[in-house]
C-alpha cells in the first residue's frame, strides 16, 4: 500500500499506483491460473473496491488479501480504502475477499484521518468490522537460540550461548532487532564462518545498529513525536506516574512495540536497544548545540577523573545548562536530557552511557562506563507539586543500592530544582560529597 503515499492529495492517482504494483507483485508471486483479472474501469474513490470484488469473483479459490504498509497512507487516501473496504465487506464471501488483513504498526482504530483537524477514529474498528487485532509477540530466549542454530546448522558458524544471551538481553526478542543483529554479526562483522560469534561481538553489532539508526529504527524513532507517544515517554524519563490519559493512548504506544508491560503490571521501554535510541533521537538537537568542549575530565593517562567531570559539568551547567534545556523536544524533561548530552559528549569514542527509566520510579538511573571507569549517576527533580520532603533522602537510598553493583565505586546524585521559590542557578548551586556505608563516595549536587 505504500506507493500510494506518494500521492496524499490525489485519492485516484494512489489507487492507479497502489494497483499498479498489486498487479506486478501477482505476477511474480502468483501461477497465472491464479493472477488477478484485468482491474475494471471505476471512478477514483472506489477502485480498490473495484478491483478486489473483480478478483474475488474471477478467483477458482477463496481469496484472501495482505494489505501490507496500510499505515503508510494518511488523511483521505486511508479513509477512502477503509470506506472501500467497508462497502465491500457485505458482498462477502463470493463478490470480495474472505477474509483481508491490514498489515502494520497499528490498530485500525489508531489510524488518524483529515477531518476535524485530525481527530481520530476512536472506535475499536471504524466501520464495525474488525475481527481480530493480533500483534506479533516477542521471541522468547530459547526460540532466539532456536533461530541462531539454525544459522549454525547451515554454516557450521556456532553462537556462544553467552552471545545468545546477550542478544536476548539487548533486544527482549524483539523479531526485527534479533534477525538485524544477526544479519550485522554474521555478514558483516564475523564472516569467518570457522569463527564463533561471542557476546563481545554482539555488543558491537548493537552498536552499528544504534549509530545508523536503520529503518525500523529511524521509523520507531520518528513516533516520539507523537503526542500520545511523549504522554508516555517523557513521566518515564522522569520517573513520574502516567498523567490521566484514555486507555486507547497507551494501548497505542504498546502497539507500536516502543513500551511492554512488566510481570508486575508497570509499563517500561521494551528492551534496551530502545533505551538508547529513544535517549539519543531525543538529544539529537541539544547535542547539535553542545559548545565545543575540552576533555579536561581525562588525565595525562587518558583515564576519567571523576572531580575534574565533575567541575566540568558544573562549568557547563552553569554557562549553557538553561539555555539549552529551552532546545530540548520534551520540555518537562529537558534538563535531563542535557545532561544526557553532555554524557554522551564525554564517552563518545571511548565508552558508554546505559540508562535505565521507568513509570514511577521517581527517578533516571545512569551508568557511565569509560575505558573501565564506572560512575553511578542518580537524577531527581523537585518540583513544587512534590511533597515537602526533600528527594535527595530517597535519591541516596536509590543510589546506594545501585553503588553495590561490582565496579561502580563513585556516584552522582544530581537534583534539579524546579520549585518556583528556588531563585537563580547561581544561587541554588550547592555541592556536597558524601560517603556510603558502604565505603563509596557519593557527590550531590543541587541544580
Amino acid at each position: 500500500m505504500e506507493t500510494g503515499a506518494a500521492f496524499p492529495a490525489d485519492v485516484g492517482a494512489a489507487e492507479l499506483a497502489v494497483l499498479g504494483a498489486w498487479r506486478a507483485a501477482a505476477r511474480d508471486q502468483l501461477p497465472a491460473t491464479l493472477q488477478p483479472p484485468p482491474w475494471p474501469e471505476a471512478a477514483p474513490g472506489s477502485r480498490f473496491g473495484a478491483a478486489l470484488e473483480a478478483w474475488a469473483l474471477a478467483s477458482e479459490r477463496p481469496l484472501v488479501v495482505f494489505l501490507d504498509e496500510i499505515d503508510a497512507l494518511r488523511d483521505h487516501m486511508l479513509l477512502s480504502v477503509l470506506r472501500q473496504l467497508r462497502a465491500g465487506h457485505q458482498a462477502r464471501p463470493r463478490g470480495f475477499p474472505w477474509s483481508l488483513a491490514l498489515v502494520g504498526l497499528c490498530d485500525v482504530r489508531d489510524y488518524k484521518i483529515a477531518s476535524g483537524g485530525g481527530e481520530r477514529l476512536h472506535t475499536s474498528s471504524p466501520f464495525n468490522i474488525k475481527a481480530e487485532s493480533l500483534t506479533m509477540r516477542d521471541f522468547t530466549e530459547a526460540e532466539v537460540g532456536e533461530l541462531y542454530a539454525q544459522h549454525t546448522a547451515e554454516t557450521g558458524q556456532r553462537f556462544e550461548p553467552d552471545a545468545v544471551a546477550r542478544a536476548f538481553a539487548l533486544t527482549r526478542g524483539q523479531p526485527w532487532l534479533v534477525n538485524a543483529l544477526a544479519r550485522q554479526l554474521a555478514q558483516v562483522l564475523v564472516p569467518d564462518r570457522a569463527q564463533a560469534i561471542s557476546a563481545a561481538d554482539v555488543e558491537r553489532a548493537r552498536d552499528v545498529l544504534i549509530e545508523r539508526q536503520e529503518t525500523h529504527l529511524d521509523s520507531l524513532a520518528e513516533r516520539l513525536r507523537d503526542g500520545r507517544v511523549r504522554a508516555v515517554i517523557e513521566p518515564m524519563i522522569l520517573g513520574d506516574a502516567l498523567p490521566a490519559m484514555p486507555p486507547d493512548d497507551l494501548r497505542f504506544v504498546l502497539d507500536l512495540g516502543l513500551v511492554r508491560e512488566r510481570p508486575d503490571g508497570g509499563v517500561e521501554v521494551a528492551n534496551p536497544i530502545y533505551r538508547e535510541v529513544i535517549a539519543r533521537q531525543l538529544t539529537v538537537t541539544v547535542r547539535a548545540s553542545l559548545p565545543a568542549m575540552t576533555p579536561t575530565w581525562l588525565d595525562a593517562a587518558g583515564r576519567l577523573d571523576h572531580d575534574r567531570l565533575l567541575d566540568a559539568f558544573v562549568a557547563f551547567w552553569l554557562r549553557h545548562g538553561e539555555v539549552l534545556s529551552g532546545s530540548a523536544p520534551y520540555t518537562e524533561a529537558a534538563a535531563h536530557l542535557v545532561l544526557l548530552a553532555f554524557l554522551h559528549r564525554v564517552v563518545n569514542g571511548g565508552g558508554r552511557v546505559e540508562r535505565e527509566y521507568a513509570l514511577g520510579s521517581g527517578r533516571l538511573d545512569l551508568c557511565v562506563e569509560f575505558r573501565g571507569a564506572l560512575l553511578g549517576i542518580e537524577v531527581k527533580t523537585w518540583r513544587d507539586a512534590d511533597k515537602a520532603r526533600d528527594p535527595a533522602i530517597e535519591g541516596l537510598e536509590q543510589l546506594g543500592a545501585y553503588l553495590a553493583r561490582p565496579g561502580v565505586t563513585r556516584g552522582w546524585l544530581v537534583l534539579f530544582d524546579q520549585r518556583k521559590g528556588a531563585g537563580p542557578l547561581p544561587e541554588r548551586l550547592q555541592r556536597t560529597r558524601i560517603t556510603t556505608e558502604g565505603g563509596r563516595q557519593v557527590d550531590v549536587l543541587r541544580l
